[in-house]
């Protein structure tokens, strides 16, 4: 197997930014898909972090994702909204439906924004955390091009679908959920490959819907659950009615494949936020006096011989400090996709 590379996150910062800007995506939107994929980077979801640059790359120069979107925000009610994202890249409509829906939560209690005309916007978990970090409580979910078979399903129906729900924590980093719907995201599935890895068990399926742990022959995701993977494909199927059917845009099924061929046609995506302000309820100062209570003895619970409990987030926390320390591991796909970038961006390698 080929050694990883290392990258401090300062210098993989600086590089997307300018590869992104080289591909014609404007500050805003270079900032933003930058800040999420740092995100996930940092935090050791490899899946959804830089090794998205080269597709990004892509579909900028292909014309899918609008490089200089003007996103317009229609208030439709006190608390909701709807958030045009003019093809642009998906971070930013995002991150920009982060910033309305907080507004409308310090005025609502709640502010629910639905996302259209958006494209792939990569880890879920960096806009919930947004939220937290603001004091309030983020659940954000997106659905996907289909690559997930229904539970014992046989060809490709749901995305991924990711949900991600974080919530404030005053002794420490926030409570934070990022998960597929799917056993296994998509890109761990190539990520995999370029490791020359074997997939867990009960992840993925070929052709004809029967599990398979050579990524190579990986045609289709299970659903989350394994042999209950009803459960992820409920999950799946909630992703899409949030993202798709309240903002007008395509289902799993009808979203053109990620991969391409056509990198041309924007793909008319959604993707749904809302935001919880605890002053609307409880009161913040409760609402986080409850956290660190319920954290603490959910850390102090007995674990069994050889395991350790922790709460959604603490692994992730755990893996960001070695990456400030270690710098971010780069895989050897990526790492040739990197020198071909740096190339036609004019800017050094990050390694």
């Amino acid at each position: 197997m080929m050694a990883n590379r290392h990258a401090n996150l300062d210098a993989l910062s600086r590089f997307c930014d300018a590869v992104l800007r080289a591909a014609g995506a404007d500050g805003p939107s270079a900032a933003a898909a930058t800040r999420a994929m740092l995100h996930a980077s940092s935090l050791g979801v490899d899946s959804h972090g830089i090794r998205l640059l080269p597709h990004y790359d892509m579909v900028l120069r292909g014309g899918r994702v609008n490089g200089t979107p003007h996103m317009t925000f229609e208030r439709i009610r006190v608390g909701s909204g709807l958030l045009n994202a003019d093809n642009g890249h998906g971070a930013l409509a995002t991150y920009t439906a982060v910033d309305h829906a907080c507004a409308l939560a310090r005025e609502a209690g709640i502010g629910a924004v639905g996302i259209r005309q958006s494209s792939h916007f990569g880890p879920a978990g960096a806009y919930a955390l947004a939220m937290a970090e603001a004091g309030m409580i983020g659940f954000v979910t997106c659905n996907s091009d289909s690559f997930v078979r229904l539970h014992d399903g046989a060809e490709r129906f749901h995305g991924t679908n990711p949900i991600a729900v974080a919530a404030p924590n005053p002794s420490g980093p926030p409570w934070l959920l990022d998960m597929a719907t799917s056993a296994v995201p998509y890109n761990r599935v190539q990520l995999y490959k370029s490791l020359a890895l074997d997939l867990p068990e009960r992840t993925a399926s070929d052709k004809a819907g029967i599990d398979t742990r050579d990524p190579h022959d990986a045609e289709m995701l299970a659903p989350l659950g394994g042999e209950f993977g009803f459960k992820g494909a409920g999950l799946a199927g909630m992703s899409d009615i949030f993202s798709a059917l309240l903002t007008g845009m395509k289902t799993s099924p009808e979203i053109l494949p990620m991969p391409g061929p056509d990198v041309s046609t924007p793909r008319d995506m959604g993707a749904f936020v809302i935001c919880i302000d605890p002053d609307g309820f409880i009161g913040r100062g409760i609402l986080l006096a409850g956290m660190e209570r319920y954290l603490a003895a959910l850390r102090t619970s007995a674990a069994r011989e050889d395991g350790k409990v922790m709460a959604p987030g603490d692994r992730e926390w755990a893996v960001a400090d070695r990456r400030r320390a270690e710098g971010v591991p780069i895989d050897p796909e990526t790492a040739t996709a990197f020198e071909r970038l740096a190339e036609c961006a004019n800017a050094p390698v990050p390694f």
